[in-house]
């Protein structure tokens, strides 16, 4: 039986549908959409097989050459539409890939990012887990490959880990099983806003940056209103992020904001671009 998402809870599809649909998401039937981000060879697509068994598909992102997994799972009744996202070692937009996950992640809003971490390589794939935290609250960490972990005599602290990064962190050997049923209840926790997360977040410390990150976001946030996120997309200004900056420019920002219209003419001239030079 189809469930049919009702109301306009800041979590469900329904709600962000415009924007979703722009980035090449159909979100009829479901309550929630979550996205499975993560390095490569983390064992990301045996979580995202795990989960949706045989109810997936695979094509490809909207005007991308990079191919699309999605599928569908159900849980204690609510209807799941998971995404996997292009493994990616950042969201810094130096490649195809990581364009696709960054923007999947900010324009989309996701009710739920999973982020599939190695248990035995913990130091390099927090990187991607920060970058994510520092756009969603929303987040489940999957610590795969504890298996190996162990046989490494490696030993992580997860209630620790859940601790400092504010969000709840899974342990999971996915290709034996094990760790599926307590990621999909932390999953549905979060999706209905039963774990309130407090996800771990870099603040700047310099004044000077601090001053232009906030001349940025009123900028950003009155030209684009509705913007997830303005202070995240402001840092990327000011790192140089080209790909956010050509979206700035040619108004595809607005486009993708939970489907606004773009704005008139001349948008970038009202952006104060130059505060990143």
């Amino acid at each position: 039986m189809s469930v049919v998402v009702t109301g306009a809870c800041e979590t469900c599809p329904a709600y962000h549908s415009a924007a979703l649909k722009k980035l090449g998401l159909n979100v009829e039937n479901f309550d929630y959409v979550v996205a499975l981000a993560g390095n490569p060879n983390t064992g990301k697509s045996t979580v995202f097989n795990a989960l949706t068994g045989l109810r997936q598909h695979v094509g490809n992102w909207p005007g991308k050459t990079v191919a699309r997994a999605e599928g569908g799972f159900a849980y204690e009744g609510k209807n799941y539409k998971l995404v996997d996202l292009p493994g990616t070692y950042s969201l810094l937009s130096t490649s195809t890939d990581e364009e696709i996950a960054r923007d999947f992640i900010l324009f989309g809003q996701p009710s739920v990012t999973v982020v599939v971490v190695d248990a035995t390589r913990l130091e390099r794939n927090l990187n991607l887990v920060l970058q994510i935290l520092e756009i969603t609250d929303r987040v489940v960490v999957a610590l795969n490959l504890m298996d190996e972990a162990r046989r490494h005599g490696l030993k992580v602290d997860e209630r620790h880990l859940s601790r400092e990064l504010g969000v709840p962190v899974v342990p999971m050997a996915a290709r034996r099983g094990q760790g599926i049923p307590e990621l999909l209840d932390a999953v549905a926790q979060v999706a209905a806003g039963r774990f309130v997360t407090r996800p771990h977040r870099i603040h700047q410390r310099d004044a000077r940056l601090e001053q232009a990150v906030e001349t940025l976001v009123a900028a950003l946030t009155q030209e684009f209103p509705g913007l997830p996120n303005a202070r995240w997309v402001a840092l990327r200004l000011l790192d140089g992020d080209a790909s956010i900056e050509q979206a700035v420019r040619d108004r595809t920002l607005g486009d993708l904001t939970r489907g606004q219209s773009v704005l008139p003419l001349p948008v970038a001239e009202r952006i104060p671009l130059e505060v990143a030079s």
